[in-house]
Parts: C-alpha cells; structure tokens; sequence
C-alpha cells in the first residue's frame, strides 16, 4: 500500500530518522509530538499546559496537512514524565476533544530530554466517514 509523508509548511528537521506523519489508505498516523521550538530545544520548559497546547497544535497542523480535522482524531497515545502534571495535561486535551472523545492510553515514562514533560503520537481515519 503506498504511504504519503506529511510534513505540515514551517516544520523543523526531526532530531531522529522519522516523519511528522504518513497518510495510508485514509489513515494518519502521527509521530510522537513533543514541544520542540523552531531550533529544536525545549519549548516553554517547566509548563505543562503550554507544552500540551504546542503538542497538540503540532499533531493538529499534520492532520490538517493531510486533509483531516481533530474531529478524526481516533486514538492517542500519551506520555507523562510526570503524574503530577496528569490534570493540566487533561485541561488542554478536553479543549481539543471538546465532542467524541477519542480512545487513548496515558503512561508515565522517561522523554527523550529531561525538560519535555508530555508526548502525544495519533491516529486519525480522514475521508472515511
């Protein structure tokens, strides 16, 4: 099955080998999102919320690119470093999910940095409804 690469206009260079997202037979799947700034370093160090939100907007702006809405959106897989930020986290996500929630699993882990504090990867169904 041939795959589309999805990199939304003004994305930075991944720090690995992977894609912001690939498009296959109508489904995105979106790489884990952490809140790089444009110069991949940490964006809003310390801030839970705010990292959520740059997340979030990240994983929204590659859906968009590949034709689909957050209302697609069918799975999350979320990473915490830390149980302490769980409610903030929960705030943002409900403002992005404000209908049908999509599943979702929520582990607590080490990030590739010591600063991020939340990682996000997706899956959305576009032009399947």
């Amino acid at each position: 099955m041939p795959k589309t690469v999805i990199t939304p206009p003004g994305t930075g260079t991944p720090i690995a080998p992977f894609s912001p997202g690939t498009l296959a037979d109508g489904i995105v799947y979106v790489s884990g999102t952490l809140a790089f700034d444009k110069d991949n370093n940490v964006a809003h160090v310390g801030d839970a919320e705010a990292q959520t939100r740059q997340v979030l907007e990240t994983i929204k702006s590659v859906i968009e690119t590949a034709g689909g809405t957050m209302d697609d959106v069918t799975m999350n897989h979320i990473f915490l470093k830390d149980w302490a930020d769980y409610q903030t986290i929960n705030k943002v996500y409900a403002e992005y999910f404000p209908g049908e929630k999509p599943a979702r699993y929520c582990i607590q882990c080490g990030l590739v940095r010591p600063d991020f504090l939340v990682e996000i990867a997706s899956v959305a169904h576009i032009g399947k409804r």
